[in-house]
């Protein structure tokens, strides 16, 4: 597989994961913390999310549809380490030998309204064909504007814009991280506001992926960003407690501050109706025990089957 100066990384093949990719590995290299006899080497992957362009995520699976090519070479030992959109990954630990042995500081995780026309959201003409592939921002448009058309969009961020400027949308929705780190936030006409529009759970984090006690973990060290693994581990808890996934309208987001964690949490069904919505807070060395009765709240008021019936979405487009 590899010499023993060689890591080899495996990433999706497109130009957002490989600037992910840079972003993270220059930190590494700028803090002097990569032992001369290493050398990384990048190996694209095409994942079955890539591959299956027209077909919604939650169709295909919905589940690890990014990253589940990137885990299945790492086992095999092919690749020693896989690097992610945390927010691709699945909460649901398989006990597959898997970890997330580094967590990349988180800088935002707001969504970004792009519109043809230049209005805001709520400023958007009834009937505007908005595009999105997340079944949580579906949930939340709907929530706070019904009269809106929502389209399914799907490929990557450059893909997207591309559709929207063709006049196939009048505005789309994406992750403001992703269109920072590409050098298009010009395009973002609006940033949307956590009070009405609460990210996904570790929306805007990059993770680096390897084996269980790959002696790999050791040179990340200097890179991981301790707040932002326990603000994500608090909010993939939430999920696994209450059996959530990428199919499910859930928004959950949880900060560090001094001394203290809040999360955040907001569920809809997929008209919009918002059926939860909860802030928690404590001290941040009890994240844990927070997000877990957070979770055990949440199952409380709603039911386990109720949480479950939310995977199901018969038709993704929506006409007012």
């Amino acid at each position: 597989m590899t010499n023993i100066s060689k890591i080899l990384v495996g990433i999706r093949d497109s130009q957002l994961s490989q600037i992910q990719t840079d972003l993270i590995l220059n930190k590494l290299k700028n803090k002097g913390n990569i032992p001369s006899e290493y050398s990384f080497e990048i190996k694209l992957i095409k994942t079955r999310g890539d591959t299956n362009k027209d077909v919604r995520l939650d169709r295909l699976g919905g589940k690890g549809l990014f990253i589940k090519e990137i885990e299945q070479q790492i086992l095999n030992k092919q690749i020693d380490i896989g690097i992610h959109s945390m927010k691709d990954v699945p909460s649901q630990d398989e006990g597959n030998g898997l970890e997330i042995i580094c967590w990349m500081q988180r800088e935002t995780n707001s969504d970004a309204l792009l519109s043809n026309s230049g209005k805001g959201f709520f400023d958007l003409p009834s009937g505007s064909v908005i595009g999105t592939s997340s079944i949580r921002r579906r949930a939340q448009i709907l929530n706070l504007r019904s009269d809106l058309q929502i389209k399914l969009l799907r490929g990557n961020v450059d893909t997207r814009i591309d559709k929207l400027h063709k006049k196939k949308y009048d505005a789309i929705i994406l992750s403001l991280a992703g269109i920072q780190r590409l050098n298009k936030e010009n395009l973002v006409t609006e940033i949307l506001d956590h009070q009405i529009f609460l990210p996904a759970a570790c929306q805007g984090v990059i993770g680096v992926q390897g084996k269980k006690n790959t002696h790999i973990k050791k040179i990340f060290n200097s890179v991981n960003d301790l707040h932002t693994q326990d603000e994500c581990t608090a909010e993939r808890n939430v999920l696994r407690k209450i059996k959530a996934n990428c199919n499910s309208p859930v928004s959950v987001f949880a900060k560090i501050k001094n001394d203290q964690i809040e999360i955040k949490i907001d569920i809809f069904e997929h008209s919009g109706n918002k059926i939860f919505d909860r802030i928690i807070s404590g001290n941040k060395e009890d994240y844990m025990h927070l997000s877990n009765q957070l979770g055990n709240e949440i199952i409380d008021k709603l039911g386990q089957d109720k949480i479950n019936r939310l995977d199901e979405l018969n038709d993704f487009d929506y006409t007012p």
